[in-house]
């Protein structure tokens, strides 16, 4: 299936066109072409959505979200999009503002205009210069794993528990 540009493309006059609504089928041949670099849905700006969003393939948002957001595949949150929303995905891209935690099973990219108030929590994490990010990061092990306090190592090599024999 082929993607076609929308939302920015140029004017017709929809009285004289077809009308016609694609349901996208569950096929090999839609998620691959998909997985291929493609877009599969765009919420553009201005556009507002409040809800539970689940995707397979890669999905932009450039507009209002609220909720929760599940993905198999890619979010990208564009320079206008705003999301208020703890994020489940693949990969995770994002240009704009995010308020909940982020868990990328891959990676997960804040360009410089990016703007998180949340945890994150992805093996990889790639930040530009003047991205921001208030939360905690989590990389490597499972975050449902909780991970034993470290005990600081003194200059004698020893790690400083007095009850050691």
């Amino acid at each position: 299936m082929a993607i076609t540009p929308f939302g920015r493309g140029k004017e017709s006059d929809t009285s004289t066109q077809p009308t016609t609504t694609v349901s996208p089928t569950p096929s090999s041949s839609s998620s691959s072409s998909a997985a291929a670099g493609g877009l599969t849905a765009f919420i553009d700006q201005g556009s507002e959505f409040e809800g539970k969003l689940s995707f397979r393939d890669t999905v932009r948002i450039d507009g209002k979200f609220c909720g929760e957001i599940t993905s198999e595949n890619t979010l990208i949150v564009g320079e206008s999009g705003e999301i208020e929303a703890d994020i489940h995905s693949k990969t995770v891209s994002i240009s704009g503002t995010v308020s909940g935690n982020v868990i990328a099973e891959t990676k997960v990219v804040l360009h410089k205009t990016a703007l998180v108030n949340g945890n994150v929590d992805s093996p990889l994490l790639v930040v530009e210069e003047g991205a921001r990010l208030n939360g905690q990061i989590s990389m490597g092990a499972k975050a449902s794993k909780p991970q034993p306090a470290l005990k600081p190592v003194t200059s004698d090599g020893n790690s400083g528990d007095k009850n050691q024999s």
